[in-house]
């Protein structure tokens, strides 16, 4: 298998395990949910979790293995990217070519969202 086809087939699957990892878009902290799935679903190569599989697999593991952990990576990657987004760090407005999640969801919300997938990786892991 060739490297494009190769990082395009883990990047399907790991964008359907953050779907399946992620919590429901309903309830009570449905807005919260929209928020961190906003970032998380904004674009990205998911160069992170595609080496953790990449590594394990180099050594024999299979993928499945450490698919929770591949994701946690990329909850922690997005939860730093929010965070440093934010007015009192770089106070950006774009990322990826669309608003920033403090821009669309206001500050508040974006902290939480950011913390609310900090805590999701450290429920996968």
């Amino acid at each position: 298998m060739d490297l494009k086809k190769y990082l395009a087939e883990k990047k399907r699957v790991i964008d359907g395990a953050l779907e399946k990892y992620l919590p429901e878009v309903e309830g009570p902290a449905r807005d919260l949910v929209r928020a961190m799935r906003y970032s998380l679903f904004a674009g990205g190569k998911r160069l992170r979790p595609i080496l953790c599989i990449a590594s394990a697999e180099a050594v024999g593991g299979r993928q499945e293995a450490v698919l929770p952990a591949a994701c946690a990576l990329e909850f922690i990657h997005t939860y730093s990217l929010i965070h440093d987004d934010l007015p009192p760090m770089d106070d950006d407005e774009l990322r990826r070519g669309m608003p920033t999640s403090h821009k669309v969801f206001g500050e508040a919300l974006a902290l939480l969202a950011g913390d609310g997938l900090l805590t999701e990786a450290f429920r996968l892991l």
